[in-house]
């Protein structure tokens, strides 16, 4: 009996130096927005350099003293710091997790026209238009000068004066009006845009006649694609958009048919 309370003495003092250094921890759980828990995240002692995972119910366990800072880090989430209490060493820690945006980078896709006027012109904004514009205008910047300098003359305030000057300012006078009165008859040819060109094939769907594709089995979009064919191979909104003739314009189009079916599949 008397060894036995001389054991429990020797061992009694081992439990209370046990006590003495042992380590303060803090538990809690980590989840995210929803209350759902998050495993495998990152829980660092920053003022010890501690460091543990919580587990698959996303609960932890770590080494801690009070006003111990400890981060909270996963990928794909916001980083959350906690700086430790009195209250913290007493109850489990429930920390909150809210997921980082994730940022989805631009994605482009060239589309490919189908020949539907109406489809295509959904896909060319004014952007694009802008785009072209801007393009041309660098482009016209950096081309070499084409047109002549002026030449070096004496101002006629310095020359004698020329008595047969006014008989030909006369001539050129009217020989001007003549090149007007031509310019005016005869509308200027100019490349047209692509709200020109859309509106001029739409114009030819109103007013040619048509019947030689529909009478061939040809469907509205295969009609639309000979068009756009026909206009970029003769040009036709260029030369007839502003002198719209029907019989010289439906001329042109049965000679691009000739070629285009040579080409290409008629009706179904």
């Amino acid at each position: 009996m008397k060894s036995q309370i001389t054991r429990s003495l020797y061992i009694l003092p081992w439990f209370v130096a046990a006590d003495l250094f042992a380590q303060n921890t803090i538990s809690g759980k980590i989840v995210d927005e929803n209350d759902i828990s998050i495993n495998d995240v990152l829980v660092v002692n920053i003022s010890n350099n501690k460091s543990i995972h919580s587990n698959l119910s996303g609960q932890f366990v770590i080494e801690a003293e009070e006003n111990d800072e400890i981060r909270f880090v996963k990928e794909g989430y916001y980083r959350s710091d906690k700086k430790i209490s009195r209250d913290y060493l007493n109850s489990p820690l429930y920390v909150h997790l809210l997921k980082a945006e994730t940022l989805i980078p631009e994605v482009k896709i060239s589309y490919k026209p189908t020949g539907n006027l109406e489809r295509n012109s959904k896909y060319y904004g004014e952007g694009k238009r802008l785009a072209e514009l801007e393009s041309s205008m660098e482009e016209y910047m950096r081309s070499p000068l084409k047109e002549p300098l002026p030449k070096n003359t004496i101002s006629q305030t310095f020359t004698g004066h020329n008595f047969s000057a006014g008989q030909i300012d006369l001539v050129r006078t009217f020989l001007a009006g003549v090149g007007l009165i031509k310019k005016a008859v005869k509308p200027k040819i100019t490349k047209p845009d692509y709200n020109e060109t859309i509106n001029f094939i739409s114009r030819i769907k109103l007013e040619i006649n048509l019947d030689f594709m529909t009478e061939l089995g040809m469907d509205e979009e295969q009609i639309d694609q000979f068009l756009v064919y026909a206009n970029d191979t003769r040009e036709l909104a260029k030369k007839y958009r502003k002198n719209f003739k029907n019989h010289v314009i439906e001329s042109e189009l049965k000679i691009a048919f000739k070629e285009y079916r040579k080409t290409n599949t008629i009706g179904n």
